[in-house]
This record gives C-alpha cells, structure tokens and sequence, in this order.
C-alpha cells in the first residue's frame, strides 16, 4: 500500500483546505486511515482517524472544524479543514492501520510523504 498526500499550502486564518490521501496496492477500506501533523519543534500528533467502516474520530484540537471522509470510488481519503488557525501549521501526514484508538490509528504500517499547510496572514 502507498499512499500519497496532496492539497497543502498557504491559506489565511478563517480559510479552508481539503486534503486528500491517495492510495495504490490497496484499498482503503481494508484499512483505518489516520491523519496525523508535526509542527516545527513538536512532537507528532495524530488529529482524526476513519474506521473501516467510516466512523471517524477527531482529537479536541480539530473536533468541529476537521471532517474525515473515505471516498471508495477513488480509492482516496479526504481531510475536510475549515475554521484554520495560526496553531493548525503544520506538515500533515495520512498513515494506514489496523483500527482507530479514538482519533489515532494504531498499528500503522504504510505512511505517506506528507504535505505542508501554513496559516498565517
């Protein structure tokens, strides 16, 4: 399974990006999907994780604002962000699991190359 990330770049506070997390050797849906972001000087932190049978989890930090979704016919997961801060900078990375412990996916075996979203003004 590969997966490859896209859809980062410069937005302001208050805007919106869709990131997508596509993949080849594999189907999706044989696999939990996690999101995970670093920001420079701090450790990784997973962020939403979608089960295989598409129920999604969000960390407090982007519950509200971040929304998960699988899409089958593309063989691609989506990470809907809206509401974007200064503190959302950071490069986001979608990895393949087992299963979702709450909004991190556990188990990961397969992560892509990741993809930088900067907020700012």
């Amino acid at each position: 399974l590969q997966l490859v990330e896209s859809g980062g770049g410069l937005v302001q506070p208050g805007g919106s990006l869709r990131l997508s997390c596509a993949a080849s050797g594999d189907t999706l849906d044989n696999h939990a999907i996690g999101w995970f972001r670093q920001a420079p000087g701090k450790e990784r932190e997973g962020i939403s994780c979608i089960g295989r049978l598409g129920k999604a989890y969000y960390s407090d930090s982007v519950k509200g604002r971040f929304t998960v979704s699988r899409d089958p016919a593309t063989n691609t997961v989506f990470l809907q962000m809206n509401y974007l801060k200064p503190e959302d900078t950071a490069n986001y990375t979608c990895a393949a699991g087992r299963y979702c412990l709450t909004h991190v996916c556990s188990h990961t075996s397969s992560w892509g190359q990741g993809t930088q979203v900067t907020v700012s003004s």
